[in-house]
Order: C-alpha cells, then sequence, then structure tokens
C-alpha cells in the first residue's frame, strides 16, 4: 500500500478596496490526504469586485512576499502532471498527477485582473468574540495600509448598510438583537489624493504647472482644481504659462471616481513680483505754504515687501527712506518729485508729484492812513498770486531733427495757482492743447516757430523753440529724388536772412533749399549763413552747418516686411520637434538673425532658424527674432503653445 500524503489548501480570502462585491477564495476542502502515485482534485470557488475583469488564473506553491510567483504548470517538478480547469460560475480546480512525497506543499489559487498591480488594502474587521442579546457591540474596520483620509463601506451579508451607527471605520450595534445577526464586512472607497507642486520660488512671467495624482479604483476620471472656492480647471495638469501676482492663493486638486471623490489638502502659491502701484501721498493736504513742514509718503505692492525707497527731485537724488520729510519748506524745494521702490526682483517708479511752495509775505502793522493801507493790502495779494511765469520749452530728443523720427516738446512754467491749460502756437496758428506735443513721424514741413502758451486763474505767460528738420530724405540720396535743406538758428532778435552757398557760390535765399530732381552735379558741401539786425559783436552766435551730399545707387535699406513662422505638423505636443523661421527683406541682405524669448536675458541662438528638440511646456511663450544687416534692425515675434501630451 502506497504512503499517505497531507497537502494543506490555505484559506485565502481578503476583502479589498473596491465598490460592490468582495475579493474572496474558497477551497472545498483545507486538507489532502493522497497515495503515492495517484491522482488528487483541489476545488473552490471564488468571486472579486464587479468593475474587475479576470485576465489570467493559475495555481501557485509558497509564495513569497515581494516575489512574482510562478505558474505552477511552468515548474519542471509538475510539468505535465498539473491541469487547470475554471468556468463562468467561478469555480476553480487542480488535478495533480502522479503525487510523490515531495508535492507536500501549500497550494494556492492565483487571480489576475485587468487593473494591473492594483493598489488594494488589506482590511479585516476586529469584533466581539460572543455577544448576549441586549448588550453593545462595537465592530471596527482596520487596514494595514496607510489611507489618506478614506471612506469606509459596510455591508451585513453581502448587502451594503446604511445606518446612524456608522462612524466611518467603526460600526456601533446599541441593544443587540437576533435580527443583528449575521456576517459583517468593511471596504474603503474614493480616490487617495497627492499633488505636485514647483520646487523653489515662484516669479511673475514664469510657467507653472500643478499636477494632480490619485489611487482609486477604478481609476480617477475626473479632476476639477479650484483656486479657494472657484474652479479654474479640469485637467490632471493645470498649467498657468505666464503667472501674475493675481494667480497668488491656495489651490485644491479635487479627483473623482464611480464611487465618490477626493480632495487634496491646499496648496499655497505665492508669486513673487517686482514693486508695482508706487504712489506718493503727500502730508500735510492742500495749500504748502513757505515756512511749514512737509512729508512724502511713498506706497508699493511688491512680493517680498520693498526694501530700499529712493527719492528724486527731477533727476537728482535726495533721500532715502518710505518717507522724505521736509521740515522747513522753501520756494526753492519746488519742483517734481518722484520716488523709486525696490525689492530682490526688480524696482518701480511712482509718477511726478508737483509740489508748489506758496510765498506768505509777513504782516506789517504800522498806523497808515486809509489809503495807504488799501495799497499795501493789494501790494501782498499780488506778490502771493502770480500769472505763469519762467514759461519754457524742451525738445526731446535734444540735439539734430532727422525727418522720419518722433519728437515731442514739453512746456514747463511756474504759477500760483499751478497751470490750468496749455496751447501750443506753430507761427500764429493754435495746434494742441496739452503740456506736451508730440509728432510722431517728423517731416521737413514741420521746421518753424512753436510757441507754448500757460494759462492759470491770474493769466498767462508764453515761451517759443525753434524746431528745425535736418536732411530729408536721411540718409543715403538718389538721384532722381527730392531733396529739402534747412537751416536752424538761435538768435535775439529772430534771424531775418538765411543764405545758402554750395562751396563759396551762393545757390539760394531762405531757410530751407529745396533741390526737387536731384543729379550727380548737386554733389558737394553745403553752407547755411543766418543774419540778424544785431551787427559786429553784438549778434548772437550764427551756427553754419556744413552738409556734405553724396549721390548713391542703388537705395540701401534696414531690413522689413520681417515675418516669423513655426514649422510643425499639427499642433505642438510636448516631445514634438519644432522650427521658428525668420524672414525679410533689406538692401543689403540680411546678416545676422538672433532669437529672444520673452523675459529672457540672453540670445536663445543665431541663425534664420532656431529649432526646438523634444519641447516641454517650458517652452510656452513669445519668441523675438531680430533681423540685421548693415542700416539696422528690426523685430519680429511669434507666439509658441506647447500642449501635454497627457
Amino acid at each position: 500500500m502506497g504512503s499517505r500524503l497531507c497537502n494543506q489548501l490555505f484559506h485565502a480570502s481578503y476583502v479589498s478596496g473596491a465598490f460592490g462585491t468582495e475579493w474572496s477564495v474558497k477551497y472545498n476542502q483545507q486538507e489532502i490526504c493522497a497515495l503515492n502515485g495517484s491522482t488528487v482534485f483541489m476545488n473552490g470557488t471564488f468571486t472579486h469586485p464587479e468593475n474587475l475583469t479576470v485576465t489570467e488564473t493559475f495555481w501557485i506553491i509558497h509564495p513569497v512576499e515581494g516575489v512574482e510567483p510562478t505558474d505552477l504548470s511552468k515548474e519542471s517538478n509538475y510539468s505535465g502532471r498539473v491541469e487547470f480547469f475554471t468556468d463562468d460560475q467561478k469555480h476553480f480546480s487542480l488535478k495533480l498527477s502522479d503525487v510523490m512525497k515531495k508535492d507536500e506543499h501549500q497550494f494556492r489559487f492565483r487571480i489576475i485582473t485587468n487593473v494591473e498591480k492594483g493598489r488594494w488594502a488589506e482590511l479585516h474587521v476586529d469584533a466581539p468574540q460572543e455577544v448576549t442579546e441586549g448588550q453593545k457591540a462595537d465592530l471596527t474596520c482596520k487596514t494595514t495600509c496607510s489611507l489618506t483620509d478614506p471612506t469606509f463601506i459596510w455591508y451585513k451579508n453581502g448587502r451594503p448598510l446604511n445606518t446612524t451607527a456608522i462612524k466611518n471605520n467603526e460600526l456601533h450595534l446599541q441593544m443587540v438583537s437576533s435580527e443583528d445577526a449575521g456576517s459583517y464586512s468593511c471596504v474603503y472607497c474614493c480616490p487617495q489624493l497627492n499633488h505636485i507642486i514647483p520646487s523653489g520660488e515662484i516669479v511673475e512671467g514664469t510657467s507653472v504647472n500643478l499636477t494632480c495624482s490619485s489611487d482609486g479604483n477604478p481609476p480617477v476620471k475626473n479632476y476639477t482644481w479650484f483656486k479657494g472656492s472657484t474652479s479654474v480647471g479640469e485637467e490632471k495638469t493645470y498649467s498657468i504659462p505666464n503667472i501674475r501676482s493675481e494667480h497668488s492663493g491656495e489651490y485644491t486638486c479635487q479627483s473623482r471616481n464611480d464611487h465618490g471623490e477626493g480632495n487634496s489638502t491646499a496648496v499655497q502659491i505665492n508669486v513673487k513680483y517686482p514693486p508695482k502701484n508706487v504712489s506718493v501721498s503727500i502730508s500735510p493736504s492742500g495749500e504748502i505754504v513757505e515756512g511749514t513742514s512737509l512729508n512724502l509718503t511713498c506706497s508699493s505692492d511688491g512680493n517680498p515687501p520693498v526694501k530700499n525707497y529712493t527719492w528724486f527731485k527731477g533727476s537728482a537724488s535726495v533721500g532715502q527712506g518710505k518717507t522724505y520729510s521736509i521740515p522747513n519748506i522753501r520756494s526753492e524745494h519746488s519742483g517734481e518729485y518722484t520716488c523709486q521702490s525696490r525689492n530682490d526682483h526688480g524696482e518701480g517708479k511712482s509718477t511726478a508729484v508737483q509740489i508748489n511752495v506758496k510765498l506768505i509775505k509777513s504782516k506789517i502793522f504800522m498806523s497808515l492812513d486809509f489809503t495807504l493801507f488799501i495799497r499795501l493790502f493789494i501790494y501782498l495779494f499780488i506778490s502771493v498770486v502770480d500769472p505763469p511765469k519762467n514759461v519754457s520749452v524742451s525738445i526731446s530728443p535734444s540735439g539734430e531733427i532727422v525727418e522720419g523720427t518722433s519728437v515731442t516738446l514739453t512746456c514747463s512754467s511756474d504759477g500760483n495757482p499751478p497751470v490750468k491749460n496749455y496751447t501750443w502756437f506753430k507761427g500764429s496758428t493754435p495746434v494742441r492743447e496739452g503740456k506736451t506735443y508730440s509728432i510722431p513721424n517728423i517731416r521737413s514741413e514741420h521746421s518753424g516757430e512753436y510757441t507754448c502758451q500757460s494759462r492759470n486763474d491770474h493769466g498767462e505767460g508764453n515761451s517759443t523753440a525753434n524746431v528745425s528738420v535736418s536732411i530729408s530724405p536721411s540718409g543715403e540720396i538718389v538721384e532722381g529724388t527730392s531733396l529739402n535743406l534747412t537751416c536752424s538758428s538761435d538768435g535775439n532778435p529772430p534771424v531775418k536772412n538765411y543764405t545758402w552757398f554750395k562751396g563759396s557760390t551762393p545757390v539760394g535765399q531762405g531757410k530751407t533749399y529745396s533741390i526737387p530732381n536731384i543729379r550727380s552735379e548737386h554733389s558737394g558741401e553745403y553752407t547755411c549763413q543766418s543774419q540778424n539786425d544785431h551787427g559786429e559783436g553784438n549778434s548772437t552766435a550764427v551756427q553754419i552747418n556744413i552738409i556734405l551730399i553724396f549721390i548713391l545707387c542703388p537705395p540701401l535699406d534696414p531690413p522689413k516686411s520681417i515675418s516669423v513662422s513655426i514649422c510643425s505638423s499639427g499642433e505642438i505636443v510636448e516631445g514634438s520637434s519644432v522650427t521658428l523661421t525668420c524672414s525679410s527683406d533689406g538692401n543689403p541682405p540680411v546678416k545676422i538673425y538672433t532669437w529672444f524669448k520673452e523675459g529672457g536675458t540672453s540670445p536663445l541662438g543665431s541663425g534664420q532658424n532656431y529649432n526646438i528638440l523634444s519641447i516641454t511646456a517650458d517652452h510656452t511663450g513669445l519668441y523675438y527674432c531680430e533681423a540685421q544687416n548693415d542700416h539696422g534692425a528690426l523685430n519680429g515675434t511669434v507666439t509658441v503653445t506647447v500642449k501635454s501630451r497627457w
């Protein structure tokens, strides 16, 4: 008679984190004894959560934690001796032939589903061994896994319980009766969350990606991002390509699957930015009288807060600190004041504040007749309140004014009360209202005498400036074009006569000398002579401008008609390659192409093409191409938007 073998079959049953039917594996026998050389069958049934699909089943022996088990049919000692059976009713069976002494093992049935390496939490229920009717019973659902804010669901005899006695992982049964008898189990559900945010400091103008990750079974279907209580995004990753100070705040991610939802802890986004909204307040407000004290206070929005404040009167630095105090103000303190604030990320400057100091004469007490008193009162009144005076006009940019450039005339004036209205005249014709008069694309016909008239409640004041436009057209002069030479000169009284010379030969009269159809024979040295009523030694200096004219052919231009294009097939997705191409007209042709990205301080590259291999979201932004030849440069821009692959 053959020897008897006893093979233990361990009962394997656990409840996983899935909503619905539980995991279970039940064996019909826990121990089998067999004769050497005989055939044995090991049978059982199993269940699994409804949302999972079984993809493979097989048998194993002696599983080791952390080691992927081997299919028993692929073991050399069992090849040809084992057969596996399963059916739609979830029955399973192992047929082992030619039983031997060395077959004494723990045999287990292995199930693999469509959720690869799912993260299952092994749970068990702690309950009293014995409960008497009328007593209280507390059941606790425990797990060996670390779960983030889980939600537990309780079952009685396989049916979900809906009772106020459930306190998440605890079930409290008061006054137990025979109706409470049954099999109790628990499961947990809902996604478990964490989040990923950029490390380091977040500076205004950079790109930021917030990524939400979550464990859940079944997997998460929907992600929603919130700033505070406001929904701001619907994807797994929430991108802010050009972050601003207003993006600062608390962000949370909510993930949802078929069985519930989970929320991440709040993430605080703190955007750093240089000072802005810089403003100056004056204390005390109202009229500023000579001899009183004055405080100028600077306020600014910046992150981190402003470290340094610098005060300027005009362009001269006059103080440091948030408040600039003038304890005993005088008329010489009048002027424009600005505050410059600075933090670790840059600086900001306030608009100018005009300080006007009023002069107050001392009161005079003496025995005067009524007439003299009236005269004295009128004198004192007039000395305090004035019409505009010291009216002056400045021209920006200073120096020679070339046709095609932009020019700004600015009027400044002292007056008490301050000037209310400014009017600009060319000759006697009014041309503009306002403190400044801008001419964006100046031509020779703009040459002339410009006057600023400033007015307050007590009168007006005037100031005049001469504007002269140099050679038109500027740059190289091509045969057959028209040319205007304009002469400018300061003099008091104004210049009456202008005479033009080519070399030593007079060729014309008047402030402007025109050559409508220029030829090569017009090349040469031209001078202008200006004259007023004052004779030798008495007149102001007359500036003679010598202009050399050369006839060149063909015309030469800086780059123009610049265009920047993106070479990519369809949408730009992370990981793809993109080529930016820059093209431009110019004579001579463009020599140098240089590439920049907005917010950067250094060039990205040179050449007509700029290639980005394996593009990422960080490449999103505005790109500049600068085209340059011997006669100038021109910029073109293009925006690159990179979409996440997922």
